[in-house]
């Protein structure tokens, strides 16, 4: 695919943004000089069971969870690595699972009940433990 057809396949800012509004997945694609990798992108606070289940069948991946520094902060969020000193590394906190309300952790339910949970404001860090099965 030359250059140009490439970027005609590319969805606009204003359509990305309309799909997120709509609870639609999309994929977030990086610099070709960074990671060269897509990321499937779901508003946290429309995930299902059955998305985080698409995302662990067809991403084959990480299915991480982006929080605002004051939530990391209110959850008392350690970073995983604290001395990371790359700067196109993710800055990951700890592994995270729902106290409550969850069996093993990995299945679709149990993360997503995990993202729903932290991302509840009426929730805290004591509905929280770690390690577990989402990636803040």
């Amino acid at each position: 695919m030359n250059d140009n057809n490439y970027l005609n396949s590319l969805s606009s800012i204003e359509e990305v943004i309309d799909d997120a509004r709509n609870g639609k997945m999309y994929i977030l694609i990086d610099e070709p000089d960074r990671e060269n990798e897509g990321d499937l992108i779901l508003p946290a606070q429309m995930i299902t069971p059955e998305s985080i289940n698409f995302m662990a069948k067809f991403g084959r991946g990480l299915i991480c969870l982006a929080l605002s520094k004051q939530r990391i902060k209110e959850l008392e969020l350690p970073l995983m690595n604290p001395t990371n000193q790359n700067n196109d590394l993710t800055a990951f906190t700890i592994s995270i699972e729902a106290k409550e309300g969850v069996s093993t952790g990995i299945s679709a339910a149990d993360r997503a009940h995990t993202i729903s949970t932290a991302i509840n404001d009426k929730r805290n860090k004591n509905d929280i433990i770690s390690p577990g099965h989402i990636f803040p």
